[in-house]
């Protein structure tokens, strides 16, 4: 096999296997060849939390961490930023293409045909309780979405698929604006289709008694970039859900639930609401350099900085950073992003944080931001989840159409009892494990 094989000597048996390589990895099944008899079940590995095994192959999203490289299908992330809208990197990431002109309004006709929401939809947001949070009111619709559309279930169907992405995408900014203005006591606002994505998305939040609401074109063109950012990241806890529960041929509204519950967690989604937390307890300039011993210290996590992935700057955390500059200059300077920056310049110049390769993460200035226009921080799991919604299904699609995929089913390292017999009740003794004092 030459260089297209790895040999491995057992030293249980002393036995050689040449293991061919499939695009420079080793299928895990090819370890089942390693055994040590008959009765053997054979080798397989153990890798929690997935650290360093491929699940897939995928066409989607490139990120090389050492580089702090990010692609959309072929595209650098910063190219995408600065040309693109994000129906046209949504149409991309689905589509594998960016569009024409006559395909993006064609597409983005489309969408804005499936931004409102049925009636019954506005009903089952109405029952949720005045102080709900946003992120279980978007899981819970838009699994209930299922229950309206039951055509959904037929994911085996190309055009059933289409039509429920057409959906989706369409209608997960007004779901979101709804859980918006329900927390506040709001009445919904219906959708405006002569505005665009993020424009429609922004009058569905802050409308009020005016004829028409006036969006800002900085700040909508703000969220459209942190929208593009955050559309696709590769195989995150979320997209790995997504295509877990997908590859029981789940529908994709009960699918995308699972995995906006996913994003949902401090350490996903959660993560910029905590550097917000973490510069609010700074509280200024002059107390970032305690603040920075005691992380050395091991006391806590300097929150936004570091990343699974990016072992230097991730890309996407400099764009947002020249995003935050523009918004700025339109809703005023928050006194968090002078703390920010200053964290940052003191961090990038500590060795501590040089050596460990800490660098600013997306979710380092993203919180300021969705703070400055006038979000709630337990609105930006939700706001992620919108256009995260996008990558989801190009990542469910993917999956769905590959004919390698079947359902997911990782293995196991069994630790728990050999075979034992139960003993009668009145022959039992406590043996329960206590919480110990």
């Amino acid at each position: 096999m030459g260089n297209d094989a790895i040999r491995i000597t057992d030293a249980r048996t002393d036995a050689q296997y040449e293991l061919p390589l499939f695009k420079g990895a080793v299928r895990a099944m090819e370890l089942r060849k390693i055994k040590t008899g008959p009765d053997d079940f054979g080798m397989m590995t153990y890798d929690p939390a997935f650290l360093n095994t491929a699940s897939c192959q995928s066409a989607i999203t490139y990120i090389d961490g050492d580089r702090g490289i990010l692609r959309y299908r072929g595209y650098p992330i910063e190219q995408l930023a600065q040309h693109c809208t994000f129906l046209e990197v949504a149409y991309l990431l689905l589509k594998g293409e960016l569009p024409s002109a006559p395909e993006l309004k064609e597409w983005v006709g489309a969408v804005t045909y499936h931004t409102m929401i049925h009636e019954t939809t506005k009903k089952f947001l109405e029952g949720f309780r005045y102080d709900a949070h946003p992120v279980a009111m978007f899981v819970s619709t838009v699994a209930a979405l299922a229950t309206v559309y039951p055509d959904s279930r037929n994911v085996l169907d190309g055009d059933v698929r289409a039509l429920q992405i057409l959906r989706l995408i369409g209608k997960v900014p007004t779901i979101a604006a709804y859980c918006y203005r329900h927390s506040l006591g709001y009445p919904y606002v219906y959708p405006d289709n002569e505005l665009a994505y993020t424009e429609n998305f922004m009058n569905m939040l802050w409308r009020m008694m005016e004829r028409r609401y006036q969006v800002n074109p900085v700040l909508a063109r703000a969220l459209d970039v942190l929208f593009i950012l955050h559309a696709d990241h590769e195989q995150n806890c979320s997209a790995n859900v997504m295509r877990a529960v997908g590859s029981s041929q789940a529908d994709p509204f009960l699918a995308t639930a699972a995995s906006a519950a996913a994003l949902s967690g401090p350490l996903h989604g959660g993560a910029n609401e905590e550097v917000l937390k973490m510069l609010d307890e700074i509280g200024s300039k002059q107390n970032i350099p305690a603040y920075i011993e005691k992380v050395k210290a091991g006391q806590f996590k300097l929150m936004g900085f570091g990343h699974r992935v990016y072992k230097n700057f991730d890309p996407r955390a400099s764009i947002i950073k020249w995003t935050a500059e523009q918004v700025f200059e339109v809703v005023g300077r928050n006194p968090k992003l002078d703390i920010a920056l200053e964290l940052e310049r003191i961090a990038l110049e500590d060795e501590y944080f040089v050596k460990r390769k800490l660098y600013p993460n997306v979710d380092f200035y993203s919180g300021i931001i969705y703070q400055a226009m006038g979000f709630k921080p337990e609105m930006f799991t939700v706001l992620f989840a919108i256009p995260r919604t996008v990558g989801w299904l190009a990542q469910w699609q993917e999956m769905l159409t590959d004919p390698e995929q079947k359902i997911a089913r990782p293995r196991q390292i069994y630790v728990g009892h050999e075979a034992r017999d139960v003993v009668p009740m009145s022959k039992r003794t406590s043996g329960a494990l206590l919480p110990s004092d």
